[in-house]
Order: C-alpha cells, then structure tokens, then sequence
C-alpha cells in the first residue's frame, strides 16, 4: 500500500466502506485541502495547547496533529504561528476537536486544519497533557499512527491493521460509483436494484397529485 493510493480515495468512500467517521462538527476551516497521513495523537486540558507544542517539537513530517481538546470553544489551541510551524515541519494536518483562530492567515498558509469553532481568545500554556496515547476526537477513538483522511466532507479513522481491506474496498466502490456515472450520462436514469429495495422496503409509491 503506497499513500498515493490513499490520496485517490475520499473520506465518503472510506466511510461507505467501514471507516470511523469524526462527528460532523469537526468542520475544515481550510477548505479544498485534503488530510492523509499518519496521527499522532494528543491530549490537552481545557483551553491549555503545552502538549501540542511538544508534539510540534518532536513532530515528523508526514505527521497529522490529532488533538483531543475536549470539545472546548472558547479558547483558541492553535493559530497562525502554530499552523506555520506545523507547515515548516512538514506535516500534513491538524485536526483539533476544539477551536483555533487566525482563519484568514490559515487560508493563506494552506496547511489542512480542521477543528470544531473559532475564537478569538488564546491558550494557556500549564498543562499537563499526553502525547501518543489513545484518544478520542470528534467521537472517534484514535490511536497514535491510526491513518486520517480528510477532505471537505469531513475526517475518518483508518487503523493501520484495516488499512489495506478497507482500501480496496473503497476502490471497488469508487469503480462501481463510476460505472453508476457512465450509465446516467447514457441515459440510464433508474438503477437496476431499485424496484427490488422499494418492493422489500415497502416504500409505497402512490400517483402523483394524490389521484
């Protein structure tokens, strides 16, 4: 599996396929960029970002920031000055289940960022915190090296002993998604399986107008 492969599939298809997908409040706050890579996991108190400015230390490149803030939105964990170090490191992303700010300076930076808020109030910086631990972000348990891919339709958890099974499944769905595309643009405007699910749904399908 090389991560070029990852790249051609979207957080929809994985998620249709059995990925853990983060709760829809975790939101891009850079839209059009996309996440894949590998997390390391970090876990802070409220409004306090010391743990992640560790992990910014120790950080490789390739890495993506998960951060378990809590949920917490009215202190900002991450900003501008941050955000360009994580870019300067190489890392891939960051996804904050808490809030950041400096959004016009992330969209110029281009770095993925994704967390729940913005605010404009700042950190502390006390402590304590964890890095590499299990955590939970936006819903999702996440452990140190699971694989994130995201893109503007949200987050999703691939770990690493899932990652080939639910690739080639996405792939397979992407080609079956394909071929569903080619027959509409031939006209084929009613999907084969579509009679069968209403008869064993028991959809009721009544005249229009109410007649």
């Amino acid at each position: 599996m090389k991560t070029s492969e990852l790249w051609s599939v979207t957080s929809t298809l994985l998620a249709d396929v059995g990925a853990v997908a983060m709760h829809s409040r975790i939101r891009p706050l850079t839209p059009g960029t996309r996440i894949v890579g590998r997390a390391l996991t970090i876990q802070v108190p409220t409004g306090d970002n010391l743990a992640i400015h560790a992990a910014l230390a120790s950080a490789q490149a390739g890495d993506v920031l998960v951060v378990d803030g809590g949920g917490y939105t009215e202190r900002a964990l991450m900003g501008g000055i941050m955000m360009t170090q994580a870019k300067a490191a190489g890392l891939a992303g960051v996804v904050i289940d808490g809030a950041m700010r400096d959004t016009q300076e992330l969209q110029t930076l281009g770095l993925s960022a994704f967390a729940v808020a913005v605010h404009p109030a700042g950190p502390f910086k006390s402590g304590p915190g964890t890095l590499h631990g299990t955590i939970q972000c936006g819903g999702a348990v996440v452990h140190d090296g699971d694989w994130i891919v995201a893109d503007d339709d949200g987050v999703v958890v691939v770990p690493p002993q899932r990652l080939d099974a639910l690739l080639s499944a996405a792939l397979a769905k992407h080609q079956r998604e394909a071929e569903r595309m080619a027959a509409i643009a031939r006209g084929e405007l009613r999907p084969q399986w579509l009679d069968a699910s209403l008869a064993a749904a028991q959809v009721d399908v009544l005249p229009r107008g109410g007649a």
